[in-house]
Protein backbone atom coordinates (compact mmCIF):
# COMPACT_ATOMS: atom_id res chain seq x y z
CA UNK A 1 0.00 0.00 0.00
CA UNK A 2 1.47 3.48 -1.14
CA UNK A 3 1.08 6.82 0.53
CA UNK A 4 -0.37 8.78 -1.65
CA UNK A 5 1.01 12.72 -1.70
CA UNK A 6 -0.37 15.61 -3.09
CA UNK A 7 2.28 18.69 -2.58
CA UNK A 8 0.70 21.77 -1.17
CA UNK A 9 2.35 24.34 -3.32
CA UNK A 10 0.25 27.32 -5.39
CA UNK A 11 1.53 26.39 -8.33
CA UNK A 12 2.68 23.65 -11.02
CA UNK A 13 6.46 24.50 -11.84
CA UNK A 14 7.44 22.28 -15.76
CA UNK A 15 4.03 20.03 -15.57
CA UNK A 16 3.90 16.43 -15.84
CA UNK A 17 0.60 16.39 -16.73
CA UNK A 18 -1.43 16.58 -20.25
CA UNK A 19 -4.87 17.85 -20.23
CA UNK A 20 -8.20 15.57 -20.38
CA UNK A 21 -8.67 17.30 -23.76
CA UNK A 22 -5.82 15.99 -24.84
CA UNK A 23 -6.57 12.84 -24.05
CA UNK A 24 -10.22 12.72 -25.05
CA UNK A 25 -9.18 13.61 -28.82
CA UNK A 26 -6.55 10.91 -28.65
CA UNK A 27 -9.64 8.53 -28.01
CA UNK A 28 -11.70 10.04 -30.85
CA UNK A 29 -8.53 9.64 -33.21
CA UNK A 30 -9.27 5.47 -32.78
CA UNK A 31 -12.56 5.74 -34.34
CA UNK A 32 -12.74 6.06 -38.03
CA UNK A 33 -13.86 8.82 -40.02
CA UNK A 34 -13.83 11.25 -37.26
CA UNK A 35 -12.81 15.04 -36.54
CA UNK A 36 -12.23 15.70 -33.21
CA UNK A 37 -13.56 19.25 -31.96
CA UNK A 38 -12.51 20.97 -28.80
CA UNK A 39 -15.34 24.12 -27.73
CA UNK A 40 -12.56 26.36 -26.50
CA UNK A 41 -10.27 28.93 -28.14
CA UNK A 42 -7.82 28.10 -30.89
CA UNK A 43 -4.73 27.75 -28.41
CA UNK A 44 -6.38 24.93 -26.84
CA UNK A 45 -6.37 23.12 -30.20
CA UNK A 46 -2.68 24.24 -31.36
CA UNK A 47 -1.83 22.98 -27.94
CA UNK A 48 -3.04 19.72 -28.38
CA UNK A 49 -2.17 19.38 -32.28
CA UNK A 50 1.66 19.84 -31.29
CA UNK A 51 1.95 17.45 -28.68
CA UNK A 52 -0.26 14.75 -30.69
CA UNK A 53 2.14 15.73 -33.84
CA UNK A 54 5.04 15.75 -32.24
CA UNK A 55 4.60 12.24 -30.55
CA UNK A 56 2.98 10.66 -33.43
CA UNK A 57 5.22 12.37 -36.45
CA UNK A 58 1.48 11.79 -38.52
CA UNK A 59 -1.24 14.79 -39.61
CA UNK A 60 -3.44 14.86 -36.94
CA UNK A 61 -6.85 16.32 -37.81
CA UNK A 62 -8.31 18.44 -34.96
CA UNK A 63 -11.24 21.03 -35.39
CA UNK A 64 -12.03 24.39 -32.58
CA UNK A 65 -14.80 26.50 -32.13
CA UNK A 66 -12.48 29.74 -32.10
CA UNK A 67 -14.08 31.14 -28.88
CA UNK A 68 -12.98 34.33 -28.58
CA UNK A 69 -13.14 37.41 -25.63
CA UNK A 70 -16.42 38.33 -26.79
CA UNK A 71 -18.25 34.74 -27.50
CA UNK A 72 -16.78 33.56 -24.46
CA UNK A 73 -19.42 36.57 -22.81
CA UNK A 74 -21.98 36.09 -24.95
CA UNK A 75 -21.97 32.36 -25.07
CA UNK A 76 -20.71 29.46 -27.33
CA UNK A 77 -23.78 27.73 -28.48
CA UNK A 78 -23.63 30.29 -32.02
CA UNK A 79 -19.63 28.90 -32.49
CA UNK A 80 -20.46 25.19 -31.59
CA UNK A 81 -23.24 25.69 -33.91
CA UNK A 82 -21.52 26.91 -37.37
CA UNK A 83 -18.23 24.72 -35.96
CA UNK A 84 -20.39 21.65 -36.99
CA UNK A 85 -21.99 22.91 -40.02
CA UNK A 86 -18.94 24.05 -41.41
CA UNK A 87 -17.14 20.44 -40.82
CA UNK A 88 -20.28 18.69 -42.54
CA UNK A 89 -19.49 20.89 -45.48
CA UNK A 90 -16.16 20.74 -45.75
CA UNK A 91 -14.53 17.22 -44.13
CA UNK A 92 -17.43 15.26 -44.18
CA UNK A 93 -17.20 13.14 -41.12
CA UNK A 94 -18.98 9.97 -40.16
CA UNK A 95 -18.21 10.69 -36.12
CA UNK A 96 -17.72 14.25 -34.47
CA UNK A 97 -16.00 13.69 -30.55
CA UNK A 98 -16.84 17.40 -28.77
CA UNK A 99 -15.17 17.91 -26.26
CA UNK A 100 -14.79 21.26 -23.54
CA UNK A 101 -12.06 22.71 -22.51
CA UNK A 102 -11.23 24.79 -19.23
CA UNK A 103 -12.73 27.83 -21.35
CA UNK A 104 -16.34 26.72 -22.04
CA UNK A 105 -16.30 24.61 -18.39
CA UNK A 106 -15.51 27.05 -16.83
CA UNK A 107 -18.54 29.42 -18.09
CA UNK A 108 -20.55 26.19 -17.58
CA UNK A 109 -21.93 26.11 -21.20
CA UNK A 110 -24.53 23.32 -21.29
CA UNK A 111 -23.08 21.59 -24.60
CA UNK A 112 -26.19 18.75 -24.13
CA UNK A 113 -28.33 21.22 -24.34
CA UNK A 114 -26.75 22.91 -27.57
CA UNK A 115 -26.64 19.69 -29.20
CA UNK A 116 -30.37 19.30 -29.05
CA UNK A 117 -31.10 22.53 -29.93
CA UNK A 118 -28.77 21.92 -32.99
CA UNK A 119 -30.05 19.52 -34.43
CA UNK A 120 -34.42 20.67 -33.73
CA UNK A 121 -32.35 23.33 -36.05
CA UNK A 122 -30.37 21.15 -38.39
CA UNK A 123 -32.36 18.26 -38.91
CA UNK A 124 -29.95 17.12 -41.97
CA UNK A 125 -27.75 16.51 -38.73
CA UNK A 126 -29.66 13.35 -37.91
CA UNK A 127 -27.66 10.73 -39.57
CA UNK A 128 -24.28 12.50 -37.84
CA UNK A 129 -23.37 10.91 -34.49
CA UNK A 130 -22.00 14.34 -32.55
CA UNK A 131 -20.53 12.17 -29.25
CA UNK A 132 -19.82 14.54 -26.31
CA UNK A 133 -17.00 14.23 -23.59
CA UNK A 134 -16.66 17.05 -20.56
CA UNK A 135 -13.07 17.34 -20.40
CA UNK A 136 -12.09 20.31 -18.49
CA UNK A 137 -8.40 20.86 -18.77
CA UNK A 138 -8.07 22.58 -15.23
CA UNK A 139 -8.52 18.72 -13.33
CA UNK A 140 -7.48 15.52 -14.31
CA UNK A 141 -4.95 14.41 -16.91
CA UNK A 142 -4.63 12.71 -20.14
CA UNK A 143 -5.92 8.98 -19.12
CA UNK A 144 -8.78 10.85 -17.52
CA UNK A 145 -10.47 12.45 -20.56
CA UNK A 146 -9.31 9.49 -22.74
CA UNK A 147 -11.64 7.40 -20.02
CA UNK A 148 -14.34 9.51 -20.69
CA UNK A 149 -14.40 9.76 -24.49
CA UNK A 150 -14.30 6.03 -24.42
CA UNK A 151 -17.28 6.00 -21.77
CA UNK A 152 -18.92 8.36 -24.00
CA UNK A 153 -18.92 6.35 -27.40
CA UNK A 154 -19.91 3.31 -25.34
CA UNK A 155 -22.91 4.73 -24.27
CA UNK A 156 -24.24 5.92 -27.66
CA UNK A 157 -23.78 2.35 -28.88
CA UNK A 158 -27.45 1.75 -30.22
CA UNK A 159 -28.79 -1.40 -28.90
CA UNK A 160 -28.37 -4.95 -31.22
CA UNK A 161 -30.18 -7.83 -30.84
CA UNK A 162 -28.46 -10.86 -30.03
CA UNK A 163 -25.23 -12.57 -28.99
CA UNK A 164 -22.59 -13.14 -31.19
CA UNK A 165 -20.58 -15.76 -29.25
CA UNK A 166 -16.85 -15.45 -30.66
CA UNK A 167 -17.22 -11.67 -31.03
CA UNK A 168 -15.56 -9.42 -27.86
CA UNK A 169 -15.40 -6.00 -27.33
CA UNK A 170 -12.05 -4.92 -25.76
CA UNK A 171 -11.70 -1.30 -24.55
CA UNK A 172 -8.07 0.16 -24.52
CA UNK A 173 -6.52 2.28 -22.40
CA UNK A 174 -4.39 5.60 -22.84
CA UNK A 175 -1.58 3.41 -21.86
CA UNK A 176 -1.68 1.26 -24.88
CA UNK A 177 0.23 2.50 -27.72
CA UNK A 178 -1.00 2.09 -31.02
CA UNK A 179 1.50 -1.01 -31.65
CA UNK A 180 0.66 -3.17 -28.28
CA UNK A 181 -3.08 -2.99 -29.92
CA UNK A 182 -1.55 -4.56 -33.23
CA UNK A 183 0.30 -7.31 -31.09
CA UNK A 184 -2.78 -7.26 -28.76
CA UNK A 185 -5.36 -8.11 -31.69
CA UNK A 186 -2.67 -10.54 -33.18
CA UNK A 187 -3.09 -12.09 -29.71
CA UNK A 188 -6.65 -12.06 -29.69
CA UNK A 189 -7.23 -13.23 -33.49
CA UNK A 190 -4.83 -16.14 -32.65
CA UNK A 191 -7.76 -17.83 -30.45
CA UNK A 192 -10.55 -17.67 -33.28
CA UNK A 193 -12.05 -14.41 -31.43
CA UNK A 194 -13.48 -11.54 -33.34
CA UNK A 195 -12.34 -8.66 -31.46
CA UNK A 196 -13.94 -4.99 -31.95
CA UNK A 197 -11.56 -2.29 -30.50
CA UNK A 198 -12.58 0.98 -28.82
CA UNK A 199 -10.99 3.14 -29.89
CA UNK A 200 -8.55 1.59 -32.30
CA UNK A 201 -5.55 3.49 -32.15
CA UNK A 202 -3.43 0.41 -33.91
CA UNK A 203 -5.51 1.30 -36.78
CA UNK A 204 -5.23 4.90 -37.46
CA UNK A 205 -2.40 6.11 -35.73
CA UNK A 206 0.23 3.05 -36.61
CA UNK A 207 2.24 5.53 -39.03
CA UNK A 208 0.71 4.07 -42.89
CA UNK A 209 0.71 5.79 -45.92
CA UNK A 210 -3.04 5.86 -47.22
CA UNK A 211 -3.77 6.04 -51.00
CA UNK A 212 -5.73 9.48 -50.99
CA UNK A 213 -5.86 12.51 -48.46
CA UNK A 214 -9.11 12.68 -46.17
CA UNK A 215 -9.43 15.51 -43.82
CA UNK A 216 -10.78 13.16 -41.09
CA UNK A 217 -9.24 10.10 -39.41
CA UNK A 218 -8.88 7.28 -41.95
CA UNK A 219 -9.09 4.20 -40.06
CA UNK A 220 -9.53 3.02 -36.85
CA UNK A 221 -13.52 1.93 -35.17
CA UNK A 222 -15.75 1.80 -37.82
CA UNK A 223 -19.29 2.69 -37.41
CA UNK A 224 -20.60 -0.42 -37.58
CA UNK A 225 -18.01 -1.71 -35.77
CA UNK A 226 -19.35 0.46 -32.92
CA UNK A 227 -23.11 -0.59 -33.92
CA UNK A 228 -22.23 -4.14 -32.89
CA UNK A 229 -20.47 -3.74 -29.68
CA UNK A 230 -23.99 -4.58 -27.92
CA UNK A 231 -23.94 -8.15 -29.55
CA UNK A 232 -20.31 -8.77 -28.09
CA UNK A 233 -20.55 -11.86 -25.69
CA UNK A 234 -17.86 -10.61 -23.70
CA UNK A 235 -15.67 -7.07 -22.40
CA UNK A 236 -12.17 -6.91 -21.90
CA UNK A 237 -11.03 -3.92 -20.50
CA UNK A 238 -7.44 -3.14 -20.46
CA UNK A 239 -6.70 -0.75 -17.93
CA UNK A 240 -8.08 0.31 -15.04
CA UNK A 241 -9.44 3.49 -16.13
CA UNK A 242 -11.58 1.52 -18.58
CA UNK A 243 -13.39 -0.20 -15.86
CA UNK A 244 -15.75 3.07 -16.25
CA UNK A 245 -16.50 2.03 -19.63
CA UNK A 246 -16.68 -2.02 -18.97
CA UNK A 247 -19.69 -1.38 -16.61
CA UNK A 248 -21.75 0.95 -18.69
CA UNK A 249 -21.49 -1.85 -21.49
CA UNK A 250 -22.46 -4.45 -18.52
CA UNK A 251 -25.10 -2.30 -17.50
CA UNK A 252 -26.56 -1.58 -20.87
CA UNK A 253 -26.18 -5.25 -22.49
CA UNK A 254 -25.76 -7.44 -19.43
CA UNK A 255 -22.21 -8.33 -21.00
CA UNK A 256 -19.99 -9.76 -18.58
CA UNK A 257 -16.07 -8.10 -18.49
CA UNK A 258 -13.03 -8.37 -16.83
CA UNK A 259 -10.42 -5.92 -16.31
CA UNK A 260 -6.37 -6.33 -16.82
CA UNK A 261 -4.30 -3.65 -15.50
CA UNK A 262 -1.37 -4.24 -17.62
CA UNK A 263 -0.21 -7.00 -20.21
CA UNK A 264 3.69 -6.50 -19.43
CA UNK A 265 6.02 -8.91 -17.93
CA UNK A 266 5.35 -12.50 -17.63
CA UNK A 267 2.62 -13.37 -15.13
CA UNK A 268 0.30 -10.54 -16.86
CA UNK A 269 0.71 -11.97 -20.17
CA UNK A 270 0.40 -15.64 -19.21
CA UNK A 271 -3.30 -14.83 -17.10
CA UNK A 272 -4.41 -12.52 -20.16
CA UNK A 273 -3.20 -15.90 -22.69
CA UNK A 274 -5.66 -18.26 -19.89
CA UNK A 275 -8.07 -16.24 -19.85
CA UNK A 276 -8.19 -16.10 -23.97
CA UNK A 277 -7.78 -19.46 -23.99
CA UNK A 278 -11.12 -20.06 -21.01
CA UNK A 279 -13.07 -17.71 -23.18
CA UNK A 280 -12.41 -19.34 -26.86
CA UNK A 281 -12.40 -22.77 -25.70
CA UNK A 282 -9.13 -23.10 -27.93
CA UNK A 283 -5.83 -23.96 -26.61
CA UNK A 284 -2.83 -21.45 -26.62
CA UNK A 285 -1.09 -21.56 -29.65
CA UNK A 286 2.17 -23.13 -29.69
CA UNK A 287 3.71 -19.67 -30.87
CA UNK A 288 3.19 -18.21 -27.59
CA UNK A 289 4.97 -20.70 -25.86
CA UNK A 290 8.42 -19.95 -27.84
CA UNK A 291 7.75 -16.79 -27.30
CA UNK A 292 7.55 -17.27 -23.42
CA UNK A 293 10.63 -19.32 -23.39
CA UNK A 294 12.21 -16.32 -24.93
CA UNK A 295 11.60 -13.98 -23.02
CA UNK A 296 12.87 -16.19 -19.69
CA UNK A 297 15.69 -16.58 -21.44
CA UNK A 298 15.79 -12.56 -22.03
CA UNK A 299 14.93 -12.24 -18.13
CA UNK A 300 18.18 -14.43 -17.60
CA UNK A 301 20.06 -12.38 -19.40
CA UNK A 302 19.00 -9.18 -18.10
CA UNK A 303 18.27 -9.58 -14.16
CA UNK A 304 22.26 -8.93 -13.83
CA UNK A 305 21.69 -5.36 -15.13
CA UNK A 306 18.03 -4.63 -13.43
CA UNK A 307 18.79 -6.06 -9.96
CA UNK A 308 18.78 -4.10 -7.04
CA UNK A 309 18.94 -1.05 -9.52
CA UNK A 310 17.29 2.24 -7.93
CA UNK A 311 14.51 3.46 -10.28
CA UNK A 312 12.81 6.44 -10.06
CA UNK A 313 9.16 6.97 -12.74
CA UNK A 314 6.47 9.67 -13.74
CA UNK A 315 3.64 8.20 -15.60
CA UNK A 316 0.04 8.21 -15.56
CA UNK A 317 -1.36 6.03 -13.26
CA UNK A 318 -2.14 2.87 -15.35
CA UNK A 319 1.40 3.10 -16.98
CA UNK A 320 3.13 3.61 -13.75
CA UNK A 321 1.09 0.34 -12.32
CA UNK A 322 2.13 -1.31 -14.97
CA UNK A 323 5.86 -0.91 -14.89
CA UNK A 324 6.08 -1.05 -11.55
CA UNK A 325 5.38 -4.44 -11.32
CA UNK A 326 7.40 -5.36 -14.29
CA UNK A 327 10.24 -3.71 -12.80
CA UNK A 328 9.92 -5.00 -9.32
CA UNK A 329 9.12 -8.78 -10.93
CA UNK A 330 12.93 -8.12 -12.56
CA UNK A 331 14.22 -7.21 -9.10
CA UNK A 332 14.77 -3.31 -9.37
CA UNK A 333 13.74 -1.04 -6.33
CA UNK A 334 11.37 1.57 -7.39
CA UNK A 335 13.35 4.54 -5.56
CA UNK A 336 10.36 7.54 -6.31
CA UNK A 337 6.76 7.72 -8.34
CA UNK A 338 5.09 11.13 -9.54
CA UNK A 339 2.19 10.76 -11.18
CA UNK A 340 -0.44 13.20 -12.57
CA UNK A 341 -4.38 12.50 -10.96
CA UNK A 342 -5.91 10.64 -8.96
CA UNK A 343 -6.42 6.70 -9.52
CA UNK A 344 -7.52 3.72 -6.93
CA UNK A 345 -4.31 1.97 -8.46
CA UNK A 346 -2.00 4.66 -6.66
CA UNK A 347 -3.48 3.37 -3.31
CA UNK A 348 -2.26 -0.11 -3.89
CA UNK A 349 1.04 0.36 -5.55
CA UNK A 350 3.52 -1.79 -4.01
CA UNK A 351 5.85 0.65 -2.78
CA UNK A 352 6.14 3.34 -0.06
CA UNK A 353 4.61 6.04 -1.25
CA UNK A 354 3.65 8.22 -4.76
CA UNK A 355 2.94 12.08 -5.85
CA UNK A 356 0.62 13.54 -7.69
CA UNK A 357 2.43 16.31 -8.64
CA UNK A 358 4.45 17.86 -11.45
CA UNK A 359 8.76 17.70 -12.75
CA UNK A 360 10.16 19.74 -9.99
CA UNK A 361 8.79 16.83 -7.79
CA UNK A 362 10.53 14.66 -9.52
CA UNK A 363 13.82 16.30 -9.70
CA UNK A 364 13.55 16.22 -6.25
CA UNK A 365 12.89 12.80 -5.41
CA UNK A 366 14.93 11.22 -8.49
CA UNK A 367 18.23 12.07 -6.68
CA UNK A 368 20.31 8.96 -6.31
CA UNK A 369 18.23 7.05 -8.95
CA UNK A 370 20.09 4.71 -11.15
CA UNK A 371 17.36 5.34 -13.97
CA UNK A 372 14.53 7.64 -15.07
CA UNK A 373 11.06 6.35 -16.79
CA UNK A 374 9.23 9.73 -18.41
CA UNK A 375 8.03 11.24 -21.00
CA UNK A 376 10.80 13.56 -23.06
CA UNK A 377 10.55 16.18 -20.75
CA UNK A 378 12.31 14.18 -18.52
CA UNK A 379 15.16 14.73 -20.22
CA UNK A 380 16.08 17.61 -18.94
CA UNK A 381 16.06 16.49 -15.47
CA UNK A 382 17.91 13.46 -16.32
CA UNK A 383 20.77 15.34 -17.87
CA UNK A 384 21.42 17.80 -15.02
CA UNK A 385 21.39 14.68 -12.20
CA UNK A 386 23.06 12.26 -15.15
CA UNK A 387 20.86 10.00 -15.22
CA UNK A 388 19.86 7.95 -18.05
CA UNK A 389 16.37 8.22 -19.50
CA UNK A 390 14.00 5.48 -20.31
CA UNK A 391 11.43 7.09 -22.09
CA UNK A 392 7.42 6.19 -22.19
CA UNK A 393 4.24 8.14 -22.40
CA UNK A 394 3.26 10.91 -23.89
CA UNK A 395 4.88 13.07 -25.53
CA UNK A 396 8.26 11.50 -26.38
CA UNK A 397 9.41 14.03 -29.54
CA UNK A 398 13.12 12.89 -29.45
CA UNK A 399 12.78 10.00 -31.02
CA UNK A 400 11.49 7.73 -33.88
CA UNK A 401 8.85 4.64 -34.07
CA UNK A 402 6.47 5.72 -31.20
CA UNK A 403 3.37 4.63 -33.11
CA UNK A 404 5.05 1.16 -33.24
CA UNK A 405 6.30 1.17 -30.25
CA UNK A 406 5.27 -2.26 -28.49
CA UNK A 407 5.82 -3.30 -24.62
CA UNK A 408 2.72 -5.69 -24.29
CA UNK A 409 2.68 -10.06 -24.83
CA UNK A 410 6.17 -11.28 -24.32
CA UNK A 411 7.60 -9.68 -27.82
CA UNK A 412 6.33 -6.25 -26.35
CA UNK A 413 7.96 -7.11 -22.68
CA UNK A 414 11.35 -8.62 -24.40
CA UNK A 415 11.71 -4.89 -26.30
CA UNK A 416 11.20 -2.97 -22.73
CA UNK A 417 13.58 -5.23 -20.94
CA UNK A 418 16.72 -5.63 -23.64
CA UNK A 419 16.07 -1.71 -23.92
CA UNK A 420 16.35 -0.62 -20.30
CA UNK A 421 19.37 -2.96 -20.12
CA UNK A 422 21.18 -1.16 -22.73
CA UNK A 423 21.03 1.43 -20.79
CA UNK A 424 22.44 0.18 -17.67
CA UNK A 425 24.84 -1.43 -20.64
CA UNK A 426 26.13 2.10 -21.38
CA UNK A 427 26.09 3.24 -18.61
CA UNK A 428 28.53 1.02 -16.87
CA UNK A 429 30.90 1.03 -20.21
CA UNK A 430 30.64 5.12 -19.87
CA UNK A 431 31.71 5.23 -16.39
CA UNK A 432 34.63 2.47 -17.46
CA UNK A 433 35.45 4.75 -19.76
CA UNK A 434 35.76 7.84 -17.31
CA UNK A 435 37.76 6.10 -14.65
CA UNK A 436 40.16 4.97 -17.57
CA UNK A 437 40.53 8.52 -18.59
CA UNK A 438 41.32 9.71 -14.82
CA UNK A 439 43.81 6.59 -14.49
CA UNK A 440 45.48 8.30 -17.69
CA UNK A 441 45.55 11.63 -16.47
CA UNK A 442 47.06 10.88 -13.37
CA UNK A 443 49.67 8.41 -15.15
Amino acid sequence: MAIVTIPNKPVSVNPLKQSQALGAALAFLGLKGTMPLFHGSQGCTAFAKVVLVRHFREAIPLATTAMTEVTTILGGEENVEQAILTLVEKAKPEIIGLCTTGLTETRGDDIERFLKEIRKRHPELDHLPIIFAPTPDFKGALQDGFAVAVESIVREVPKAGGVKTEQITILAGSAFTPGDIQEIEEMVKSFGLEPIFVPNLGASLDGHLEDDYRAVTVSGTTLPELRAVGSSAFTIALGESMRGAAKILQERFNTDYEVFRDLTGLEPVDEFLQALSVLSGNPVPEKYSRQRRQLQDGMLDTHFYLGAKRISLALEPDLMWSMIRFLQSMGACIHGAVSTTKSPLLDILPIKSVTIGDLEDLADIAVGSDLLIGNSNVNTIAKRLSIPLYRLGIPIYDRLGNGLFTKVGYRGTMEVLFAIGNLFIEQEESLMMQQWQHVMNKG
